[in-house]
């Protein structure tokens, strides 16, 4: 590869990551004003707050250490988390396809994999509440013994967490297979290239059932409505999410709006045949899935319950039944 062609490549990497933040720090406010709060009826924040002024205002605020056996690598999980989501858009993107394995669906599942445990991380090495003691013991008084070792209340939210993660990632997991067993191969440019010559998967039968199944499974791993699970009011706060301030706090809602964009990305990217290129009019059509995603999912969890356990296995399993089914009918 010449000089020019690196020059290029490393203008369209960078274009497409400028317009993957300037875009997703509008699609929580998207789907929280001009969806939910019109739904609902209720007057909701201004477009520009949830993704947008929400990261500005934290940026300015005081930083605090958390009470936290390892309070420095506590408060860099968001960026790491942030870095990771940011990855798995580089991925996807064409000029990165050079990179062989690390350009496959493999590497894809992986990053997913590990953004999700994040939270996991986080539980585990939060001990406070708003990252500072609270006036009184932060343990969870169940019908233990008196001098039985006791919860913190992020640990129960952690565990609440990890049940979520082993088994809601399926759904969105076995819909990424529907391409790849459609074009035989694991590699993006392989899976781009088969839909390139024969058109998009999402016009298949396979391709549309193993859509609806990736648009449960991303709302699942955004943990939106009704698959709310670590949001719930019967865990009293949001887990560690909740825990982190100041710039801290702000790399979780930045972080929040790029994965949005990272899951549509993916989806133009798998059932379309259009990965993220600046350098491409295909961009507008993975902007247009972005918002298109946002609304949905407004809509969705504008009419939905929160999930219970009970709810959600069921919901989950037949979930993945119908993804198992997507890529048995793509053989067909």
């Amino acid at each position: 590869m010449d000089t020019s062609m690196i020059i290029i490549s490393l203008i369209a990497v960078i274009g497409t990551l400028i317009v993957a933040f300037a875009v997703s720090v509008w699609l929580p406010g998207i789907e929280r004003k001009f969806v939910q709060a019109r739904i609902q009826q209720r007057v909701g924040p201004p477009i520009s707050s949830p993704g947008f002024m929400a990261p500005i205002k934290f940026f300015f605020k005081q930083v605090m250490s958390p009470n936290s056996p390892m309070p420095k690598l506590y408060n860099a999980l968001p960026l790491v988390t942030l870095i990771i989501v940011t990855l798995i858009l580089l991925v996807t993107m064409p000029q990165m396809y050079f990179l062989g394995a690390f350009a496959s669906i493999i590497a894809v599942v992986g990053l997913l994999k590990i953004e999700e445990i994040m939270y996991m991380f986080m539980g585990s090495l939060s001990k406070s509440v708003l990252s500072v003691n609270m006036p009184f013991p932060d343990r969870v008084k169940g019908a233990k013994h008196i001098d039985a070792t006791r919860s913190f209340i992020e640990e129960v939210s952690t565990l609440r967490a990890f049940r979520l993660i082993a088994f809601g990632s399926f759904p969105l997991y076995i819909a990424l297979f529907v391409p790849v067993a459609m074009a035989k191969s694991i590699y993006l440019a392989d899976i781009v290239g088969y839909q390139q010559l024969n058109g998009p998967i999402l016009f298949t039968v396979a391709g549309v059932i193993g859509a609806i199944v990736y648009f449960i499974g991303s709302m699942i791993l955004l943990n939106e409505y009704p698959f709310a699970i670590m949001k719930t009011k019967a865990d009293v706060i949001e887990g560690p999410y909740l825990e982190y301030m100041s710039k801290y706090r702000a790399y979780t809602y930045i972080t929040r709006g790029l994965l949005i964009f990272v899951l549509a990305s993916l989806f133009t990217t798998m059932f379309i045949g259009i990965p993220p290129n600046i350098l491409s009019p295909g961009i507008l059509i993975t902007i247009a899935v972005a918002i298109i995603f946002s609304i949905l999912m407004a809509v969705m969890s504008a009419f939905s319950p929160v999930f219970t356990f009970r709810q959600f296995y069921p919901v989950v399993a037949a979930t993945s039944i119908l993804g198992v089914l997507a890529i048995v009918a793509s053989f067909l």
